[in-house]
């Protein structure tokens, strides 16, 4: 089934409330569908909830969501009432994407254990249950490995029912894997490397991305038409026609988008139409000026 276009750009922070509010308005009245924020402790960055809750208030149609929630960060009976709030005071515009947490430098500094990938994975797949369960109707009990919650009925509930889209954003094996699985949105990212320090360069030739692709087509099995595949674009890079082309060993996929508009409008179109990859996030805002005029030509197509 081929998805129409959706877009979303992750915006970090702002000089003040109304700048804020007017970002989130730049964005619904140029066709892209969501706000997005990062979930870090450190670095220049509004934290998640309090910025969504805001940007949704000065909207009405946009929806809003992290990329991604850190699962470490928050028991996910405490993560499950904020979404659920969240959702209903966005009135059910709430996208809401959650990963393992992953940088090491957000560990060290708030004295947070970093455990192994295996570990983490493994939390985050207790966490999807547990939230799930609190966001159904009626009292949920369950007892994991790491998890606990028991005969616990909370309220709100969320207005997307049977809850909020649930985004996971990763690119090592195990959290594609437990993504197709479980997720309704996937965003498919450049795997991270088992320390926490950073994107492993290895993992970001187009060969990965396909190899990743097919890996979820699989684990996934019959909910695969079910599944929303998305990625970050991490390097935009839009020239006027005939102005020289620039390089860049990770061209041809759909994280680095270069050439004239034509040509980046054309590599969309292939990777939604022969690859299912319908949902583009950017991540840096300096690029939205560019991006834009993309935007408003592809959004819902």
């Amino acid at each position: 089934m081929r998805r129409p276009f959706r877009f979303a750009a992750v915006i970090r922070e702002a000089e003040s409330a109304k700048s804020w509010a007017d970002q989130a308005r730049r964005l619904e009245d140029s066709g892209f569908e969501v706000l997005l924020v990062p979930d870090h402790l450190v670095g220049a960055r509004f934290a998640p909830v309090a910025a969504l809750a805001a940007a949704a208030c000065a909207t009405s149609r946009l929806r809003v969501g992290t990329l991604v929630f850190a699962n470490d960060f928050r028991h996910p009976a405490v993560l499950a009432k904020e979404a659920a709030t969240l959702d209903v005071l966005s009135e059910g515009r709430l996208e809401f994407g959650v990963g393992t947490g992953w940088m090491a430098s957000d560990y060290a500094s708030a004295g947070l254990p970093l455990e192994t990938p295996r570990v983490r994975v493994a939390r985050l797949a207790e966490a999807i249950t547990v939230l799930r369960g609190l966001w159904s109707d009626g009292p949920f009990t369950f007892e994991g490995e790491h998890y606990r919650v028991t005969e616990l009925d909370q309220w709100p509930k969320p207005v997307q029912r049977p809850g909020p889209r649930l985004t996971v954003g990763g690119g090592g094996p195990r959290l594609l894997e437990l993504g197709a699985r479980e997720a309704d949105v996937l965003n498919i990212t450049t795997r991270v490397l088992p320390d926490g320090s950073g994107p492993d360069p290895a993992d970001s030739a187009p060969g990965a991305f396909l190899a990743k692709l097919a890996a979820v087509r699989e684990a996934a099995g019959d909910r695969y038409d079910t599944l929303e595949l998305g990625t970050t674009i991490m390097h935009l890079g839009v020239r006027e026609p005939g102005a020289p082309a620039a390089a860049d060993t990770r061209d041809d996929t759909p994280q680095v988008l270069l050439g004239t508009r034509r040509d980046v409008v054309d590599r969309l179109l292939r990777w939604r139409d022969d690859h299912d990859v319908s949902y583009y996030v950017l991540h840096d805002e300096p690029d939205l000026d560019a991006f834009t005029p993309i935007v408003e030509e592809l959004a819902g197509r």
